[in-house]
């Protein structure tokens, strides 16, 4: 049925609204599922135990992750903002949780874009083989198409011993001092060689303050993405919507080829037999709990403010609770789906190398050998998983809804954001920038999302309250959610986030990578990062506090009351019930 004019709120005649409803399940799916689903999950799995690792994976699933994910698209939804007005509404006091999740978008999913930059020039023959027996030794490292350069030159050079597949890289002071002690060099494929030296030029990089040149084919990419990026958002969901009906389903495609290919390599059964066989003394270990938690928390993305986004445009009696479900199960099926194609990949390696596959399935191989095909797509690797557009959309969405003079320039907004972003990143992009894009990874992307999840959840469960919050999905969907639903939110998700962050504390380390150890600077200037969105939460409580009027009690209590007009909204759901006469007729079910 249609609903008159004076049954909807102004609010929400300007609001945007997906098109169809498959145009917001993609871009759920493309925003949740990403290269975590294809290369960490069957490395974690490999790790812990194989498919014993399933038993803690699916645990943490069900009592953290779908109930996270749940109720923020059922916020989003309801409230039909962007993350700062949303939660100026829910719970003032918090408020500054907002700021926390926009940074964190801004340094995340900024970082996405540049990563997938150099996943799309990365593209190294490296399964190339030796004509013959006798192996030669070179100064060089190889390049795509068999080309080689030099290495650096002189005492303490990069010697390179090329053989089938695998390169073995040694440091000598004189060649002529080589023994057969060779065979106890460092082993790496040609295309991390060429992915650190050849792309990235690492080599010509001293560490973190030694930025050096700007490396212009990252440069090109840099632009190329957030050009792509901004056609593909600058008129909002009603464009992004149809983008991501390629970017969220080709990856699928590419999938069901590399499973194809994958099935016919030689080894490829043996890889299978390592990525299933169970090891269940393995969930003895507090670790294998804390992979399985820190997996299901970063690849479904509950609390980044994109789901509220992306629910924010649904009308009102989406059921919200079946997508939900449906593309949680999706985001999980794709990790472990992909998990047989990977280490059908790494039984090949493994069979053509010699080597246990032990030795080769490593987070870092995985990541390098990332199938050849699915990096060499040419630039449509750059979208071909979209995260990039939830993180930038999640930003958009809660600037525009607080300032809305933004959404009424959107074009020219946007454009602004995507130029910022191409500036600071050429700081990302030069020689040593992979050095920054590491610590920023570290630090900027971890503990600010799990501290703003944790208050997001305990503002949701004990200052706005589950009840409160079960009625406005009741009026949403016609159904309140079950008792199961109120103790994960009030009680198992809280404990879950704090789960990783106390076990993520004890277990820190300074930064390294790959051999080189990051100054104590750096790690310094890390942990600011971090502090500089974390402390948004208490710091604008403190400031909201003091702003108040009444005693210290009196403060507090208003600062924790919802502004957000719930009764109105809730009033004209159901009104909108009556005039369609169901709600499983607004929902599609």
């Amino acid at each position: 049925g249609n609903q008159s004019k004076g049954d909807i709120a102004p609010y929400e005649e300007e609001r945007d609204t997906w098109s169809k409803k498959i145009d917001f399940l993609l871009s759920v799916v493309g925003f949740s599922v990403d290269l975590a689903n294809v290369w960490r999950f069957p490395y974690l799995c490999y790790k812990n135990g194989g498919g014993a690792f399933l038993i803690p994976y699916t645990m943490m699933l069900l009592l953290g992750g779908i109930p996270l994910f749940y109720m923020e698209l059922a916020l989003g939804q309801f409230n039909k903002t962007g993350a700062i007005t949303c939660w100026g509404a829910i719970c003032p006091l918090f408020k500054g949780n907002s700021r926390t999740i926009v940074y964190h978008d801004y340094y995340h999913y900024y970082l996405h874009n540049l990563h997938n930059i150099v996943m799309i020039i990365s593209r190294p023959s490296h399964l190339t083989s030796s004509s013959g027996a006798n192996a030669s030794l070179a100064m060089s490292y190889l390049l795509p198409g068999g080309t080689s350069q030099p290495a650096v030159s002189g005492p303490g050079a990069l010697v390179s011993y090329q053989v089938p597949v695998v390169h073995l890289n040694l440091t000598a002071a004189n060649a002529t001092n080589l023994t057969t002690n060779v065979f106890k060099g460092k082993v790496s494929s040609s295309a991390v060689e060429y992915f650190e030296m050849g792309m990235l030029g690492l080599h010509n990089s001293n560490g973190f303050m030694d930025l050096g040149q700007l490396r212009w084919e990252l440069v090109a990419c840099l632009a190329g993405v957030f050009i792509i990026c901004y056609f593909s958002m600058w008129k909002g969901i009603l464009v992004s919507g149809k983008v991501v009906w390629f970017t969220a389903l080709f990856p699928y495609v590419v999938l069901f080829i590399l499973m194809i290919r994958g099935a016919t390599l030689p080894g490829a059964g043996e890889g299978v037999k390592y990525y299933l066989t169970p090891n269940f003394t393995r969930l003895a270990s507090s670790q294998v709990w804390v992979d399985a938690a820190n997996q299901v928390f970063f690849s479904l993305g509950p609390g980044f403010g994109v789901l509220l986004a992306f629910a924010s445009y649904n009308p009102i009696h989406n059921n919200v609770y079946r997508d939900a479900l449906m593309t949680s199960v999706i985001n999980c099926a794709t990790s472990f789906f992909s998990g047989f194609i990977i280490f059908m990949i790494l039984g090949y390696m493994a069979d053509r190398t010699g080597q246990p596959i032990e030795e080769v399935a490593t987070e870092g191989t995985l990541y390098a050998h990332t199938p050849r095909l699915w990096r060499s797509l040419s630039p449509f690797n750059a979208v071909i998983f979209p995260p990039q557009f939830g993180g930038s959309e999640a930003i958009i969405t809660a600037l525009s809804d607080e300032f809305p003079v933004l959404r009424r320039h959107r074009e020219i907004f946007v454009g602004c954001l995507f130029s910022l972003y191409f500036l600071v990143g050429l700081a990302f992009v030069s020689e040593g920038g992979f050095y920054l894009i590491r610590l920023m990874e570290n630090f900027g992307a971890g503990y600010s999302m799990l501290f703003a999840v944790l208050f997001e959840t305990l503002a949701v469960s004990w200052c706005y309250g589950v009840d409160k919050f079960s009625a406005d999905i009741e009026a949403m969907i016609g159904r309140k959610p079950g008792h199961y639903w109120h103790i994960c939110w009030k009680f198992v998700a809280p404990i879950f986030i704090m789960f990783i962050i106390v076990f993520g504390l004890a277990n820190y380390a300074p930064m390294e990578h790959d051999g080189y150890t990051y100054p104590m600077y750096a790690n310094i200037i890390g942990w600011a990062i971090a502090l500089s969105s974390i402390l948004c939460i208490p710091g604008f409580a403190i400031f909201s506090i003091l702003r108040a009027k009444g005693s210290l009690s009196d403060r507090i209590y208003h600062l924790i009351q919802p502004t957000n007009n719930r009764e109105e909204k809730i009033r004209r759901a159901l009104n909108t019930v009556r005039l369609n006469g169901d709600v499983s007729g607004a929902v599609g079910v």
